[in-house]
């Protein structure tokens, strides 16, 4: 049994710290603490010291310093039964602590925020609470270690029902999360670092890989029912549930597709997904011209579908997005007004989207391994980079029509083909093994839909290995062709273009996405 006498107090998330520190105290505890929690605790009179009082050294270099000290890490770390630990202790006029109760600083949070500087992510690196933890933790039969609010009330309720104690078992327990939590603490500072500058190593990825996540939530199944499945990071931080059924693994997966494209405009847009292709991508001047647009390329898909928004939602959007089926609806903001009319449909999940940083890398698991890259985040919003390889120079009309095209194919399952207006998609080809192939999907996806591809423009993530395929957009409709190049055949990819009277622009990027 551990009798909890003496605990030191130094957190950065205050909730549910009031309520902790008041409890120990009715319990007879001596409470210390530093900085910031000490004066929460002051300021609502719980009787609490300052470390400063126990150290008889202030704290220093901006709070850097304050529990870095033997007198702390002493009270900490000594075996209590070790007869020479008792006789320093006694020599030195060190006294033990019980209990630490300490939360990190919130470097993962920091660094997830959009356009946040190298200062500010190191200056939310915690030192002496990862210290502390660790020296409670190791010595955990004699100090028990306190990392969360959400074990609070269930370590008072123990220190009530054993007067003031607690078992060996609780305290290995803590312990044990001790160590889990610093060790994610510690792998997200070196991954953030690692992808600061370039260490030397001539543009390679880093010799080492570290990622350590929380479990967010356990989903029901993963793609399949057969499959077990759970919700790692903190997805659900920047597409917050605000109504509908619990997510299933695949609406996350076409949630986040939804999310990356629809992120790409700075004009009010709405994408559609299923099965992580978009069906309709749409811009206007207003959130319901965008999603009428989108709707229009492939009403069918969309039934059933993810609709992500870049501008809050508002009532006549809302209202027309209401006449069919949507699996999940993203917005930035979902006005009172609209939610009220959205959640109608008890099934429909809301979600609110705040933007996030891009993830550092993208993984896959492989038998034996994990395949990691880059984010693929080129931003075509200019033409510098790309060269008009035609004789024919494409309209301004054009040129809008080829970058909107283009934006969408990089969303789009390779083989990727996607034919567009300049404010929407018109068809998308997606995922065939035949680049040809997909062409047809998408001009028959137009047909389907009702829409000319009259002087549209499209757009092919990879080259056209043969001009088979750039006569395929031309007999469809296609005026103007955005493509990598890069083919031996370019030429004769070219000399077709000219004949067919096609502007084509090549880009030098490529666009796979398997």
């Amino acid at each position: 049994m551990l009798q909890i006498r003496r605990a030191l107090l130094s957190v950065s998330d205050k909730e549910g710290l009031l309520e902790f520190a008041a409890g120990l105290h009715a319990l007879g505890v001596e409470l210390i603490s530093t900085g910031g929690t000490h004066a929460l605790l002051a300021s609502n009179d719980i009787p609490v010291k300052q470390v400063s009082e126990i150290t008889g050294f202030p704290e220093i270099l901006d709070g850097r310093v304050k529990t870095l000290h033997p007198l702390v890490h002493g009270g900490l770390l000594a075996v209590r039964d070790n007869p020479l630990h008792r006789k320093q202790l006694d020599e030195l006029a060190i006294v033990p602590f019980d209990m630490v109760v300490v939360n990190l600083y919130p470097f993962e949070a920091t660094i997830a925020k959009p356009n946040v500087s190298l200062e500010q992510a190191i200056e939310n690196i915690d030192i002496g609470g990862p210290a502390m933890l660790r020296s409670a933790a190791k010595n955990y039969r004699f100090t028990a270690a306190v990392t969360s609010q959400s074990q609070y009330n269930a370590l008072l309720a123990e220190l009530h029902e054993r007067n003031g104690a607690l078992s060996e078992e609780t305290s290995y327990r803590l312990a044990r999360k001790v160590f889990v939590h610093t060790s994610q603490y510690d792998a997200a500072i070196a991954d953030y670092l690692s992808l600061q500058q370039d260490d030397g190593n001539d543009g390679q990825m880093t010799d080492v890989l570290r990622f350590s996540l929380r479990k967010e939530m356990d989903l029901r199944y993963g793609e399949n029912p057969h499959q077990r499945a759970a919700l790692y990071g903190n997805f659900l931080q920047h597409c917050k549930p605000l109504h509908g059924k619990e997510l299933s693994y695949n609406n996350i997966l076409d949630t986040d597709a939804a999310v990356r494209l629809v992120s790409e405009f700075d004009t009010p847009a709405v994408v559609i997904v299923k099965h992580m292709n978009p069906c309709g991508v749409g811009t206007g001047a207003t959130l319901l011209e965008a999603y009428q647009k989108a709707l229009a390329t492939d009403r069918q898909s969309a039934f059933g579908g993810i609709v992500a928004c870049n501008r809050p939602l508002d009532t006549a959007t809302a209202k027309t997005m209401n006449e069919i089926f949507s699996e999940v609806i993203v917005a930035p903001e979902f006005p009172s007004e609209v939610l009220q009319l959205m959640t109608v449909k008890k099934d429909r999940r809301l979600l609110q989207h705040t933007p996030a940083a891009a993830p550092a890398f993208e993984l896959r698991s492989v038998t034996g391994g994990v395949l990691a890259q880059t984010v693929d985040a080129v931003r075509e919003n200019e033409m510098a980079g790309m060269f008009v390889v035609t004789q024919r120079q494409p309209t301004d009309t054009e040129k809008r029509a080829l970058m909107f095209a283009w934006k969408v194919a990089k969303h789009v399952k390779s083989n990727a083909i996607v034919y567009a207006a300049e404010d929407r998609t018109l068809g998308i080809g997606a995922g065939q093994m035949s680049r040809v192939d997909s062409a047809r999907v998408a001009v028959a996806k137009a047909a389907e839909a009702g829409l000319s591809l009259k002087e549209c423009a499209v757009a092919s993530d990879a080259f056209f290995p043969f001009a088979d395929g750039l006569l395929a957009a031309a007999s469809a409709g296609a005026t103007a062709v955005i493509q990598p190049g890069g083919s031996k055949r370019d030429e004769e990819v070219i000399a077709a273009a000219n004949q067919h009277n096609l502007a084509m622009i090549f880009t030098g990027v490529r666009h796979f996405r398997h």
